[in-house]
């Protein structure tokens, strides 16, 4: 990469890290140091809940999710708007009211310790986890296209993330969350520019080659369990997950539990409900029409340029075949997509259609090859595929003007260490307060409370570095993350559920919970088609109905 696109990432970061060590006003102690003393503008807190998702994962994983399938994963997001709805009239003005630190806290008000104990440690398994996966995003593409070790990668972006996580706190948190919004949304529209500029057929002619791919196909209306994004799974269990990941995860609500009033705090999420699934859309978008650049440029046999080195030699003469076969086949699509434009352009509907088909025909034969390239890598490499996650920096790299890669690869970095720095700062928020005050310190000075808040925060961003070099492995990381979640949120979920109803009692709760998490595994291990979103729903209805069961059983006895 050239020095000048180095030198914009390096500047970049180097703002990020100073403006986040500046921001110390104020955390003195630990309101300060985690909720910035309630005092944050509804406008900054909204751009941080949405810069929380909108990590590197996003600018990588989503948009190679994209490229390879489309707009489908925008239903993902379905549940959102009525997920804050609800969250808006029940779990925001009640937490920002109850002067909490934790959402965790108020379980312990309404059932018990132990109930409130165990539901801060999955989110603190779940969250650290997830941190692991967000730096795997950028890490991953640092080690494959520069060369550099994963392990260094990794420490790359988690040292200075921490570093400023620790001096800075929510403060830093929140203003870095703001810069990587406008950073994210500037790099994205520079690069929808370009591919606009270079796409060599009109718009609407290059749309007409997606659709008939089936990549501009938004909505999924099949009943299934085993299908992963439908409308009915965003719908019931993106509803689900979104609730139990803005209403219970400490990682959200320590968010909105900074703004100034309740109405801000509803203001921040709504922000995040009227935005997010357009932008959503567009994110994705971007993988489509970098889907098609492709169709009329030569496009690599495998993205991940490591794994291609790695299979090459493992057996060179087949690889050697298996491109020759690939260039023939990418070279007889291109020519079947022109003559498709071409014909549409005529106004010849039969030609257009039959000229759509051998195009079709085309693309599922370099879809063929693809899949031979990716076993073969996986056999020479003894890893899974994550090619997708390539597709989106191959681009940048080898085909964006000088400058813009070094623009994209700025906010794939700030991305990463705002996002990281959310996570790490609610993490070491549910270890101190759930925790260490609560079970082993009630009482001490601020500045004791302060020290190990900070030691806490360096903690688990040693934890969230370990784990990234494994997520590393996994295939597209955005689905890690949503994974890694729904595993634990439908549970975490339904013991808020429980706690809205009058009846359940504290023993339900928490056998409730262990139910949960119970289901969820054995469906995880013995029906693993089931997509993961159902999870959400599986889980939060577990708890709910062994919680009503349990309870009503020892009603009955009294």
């Amino acid at each position: 990469m050239h020095w000048i696109n180095w030198a914009i990432v390096a500047v970049y970061i180097a703002y990020v890290v100073w403006d986040g060590l500046r921001r110390t006003k104020g955390t003195t102690n630990i309101e300060g140091y985690f909720l910035a003393n309630r005092s944050l503008p509804w406008w900054a807190v909204g751009l941080s809940v949405m810069a929380t998702q909108l990590s590197a994962i996003t600018l990588i994983g989503t948009t190679g999710q994209g490229a390879t399938d489309g707009l489908r994963f925008v239903q993902f997001y379905f549940g959102l708007p009525i997920a804050m709805v609800i969250l808006g009239v029940t779990l925001v003005p009640f937490l920002h009211g109850a002067k909490v630190y934790t959402a965790y806290e108020y379980l312990e008000r309404r059932f018990d310790a132990r109930t409130r104990s165990l539901t801060s440690l999955l989110f603190l398994l779940s969250r650290g986890m997830s941190c692991g996966a967000i730096i795997s995003a950028p890490a991953v593409v640092l080690s494959a296209i520069f060369g550099v070790d994963l392990i260094w990668s990794v420490a790359l972006i988690g040292v200075p993330t921490v570093l400023y996580t620790v001096v800075g706190g929510v403060q830093a948190v929140t203003w870095a969350d703001v810069k990587q919004m406008f950073m994210i949304v500037g790099a994205l529209t520079a690069i929808v520019i370009v591919l606009l500029v270079k796409m060599p057929v009109p718009l609407d002619d290059a749309l007409t080659l997606a659709g008939a791919t089936g990549r501009l196909r938004v909505f999924d209306f099949s009943v299934t369990l085993t299908e992963t994004y439908t409308f009915w799974s965003g719908i019931i269990g993106g509803t689900f997950l979104m609730l139990s990941y803005f209403g219970t995860d400490q990682s959200q609500v320590q968010r909105y539990l900074t703004a100034r009033s309740v109405d801000e705090a509803r203001s921040s999420l709504l922000m995040s409900a009227y935005w997010k699934i357009p932008l959503q859309a567009l994110i994705l978008l971007v993988g489509v029409l970098v889907f098609l650049f492709f169709l009329f440029q030569p496009a690599p046999l495998l993205y991940n340029p490591a794994h291609e080195a790695q299979t090459r030699s493992a057996d060179p003469a087949a690889y050697a075949a298996l491109e020759s076969r690939y260039a023939d086949a990418i070279a007889g699509r291109e020519v079947a997509a022109r003559a498709a434009v071409a014909t549409k352009e005529m106004g010849d509907a039969a030609a257009t259609r039959t000229a759509l088909d051998a195009y079709r025909t085309r693309e599922a034969e370099v879809g063929a090859i693809r899949t031979e390239a990716l076993a073969a890598a996986a056999a020479a490499t003894g890893q899974s595929s994550r090619d997708v996650n390539y597709i989106m920096p191959r681009f940048v790299l080898d085909h964006l003007p000088l400058g813009f890669a070094g623009l994209f690869l700025a906010a794939v970095l700030a991305a990463a260490m705002s996002s990281i720095a959310a996570e790490l700062n609610s993490l070491s928020t549910a270890t101190v307060v759930d925790f260490y005050q609560r079970w082993f310190r009630r009482e001490g000075s601020d500045a004791h409370f302060l020290r190990v808040s900070k030691i806490s925060t360096a903690l688990w961003g040693v934890f969230a570095c370990f784990v990234a070099t494994y997520a590393a492995t996994l295939g597209s990381l955005i689905e890690v993350v949503n994974r890694f979640g729904s595993f634990f949120y439908g549970s975490i979920l339904g013991v808020f559920l429980c706690a809205m109803i009058p009846r359940v009692r504290a023993t339900g709760a928490f056998v409730g919970l262990l139910a949960g998490m119970g289901t969820v595994a054995a469906v995880s291990i013995w029906a693993p088609q089931v997509a993961f979103l159902w999870h959400n729903v599986i889980g939060a209805v577990a708890v709910v109905a062994t919680g009503l069961l349990l309870s009503t059983g020892v009603c009955a006895r009294a």
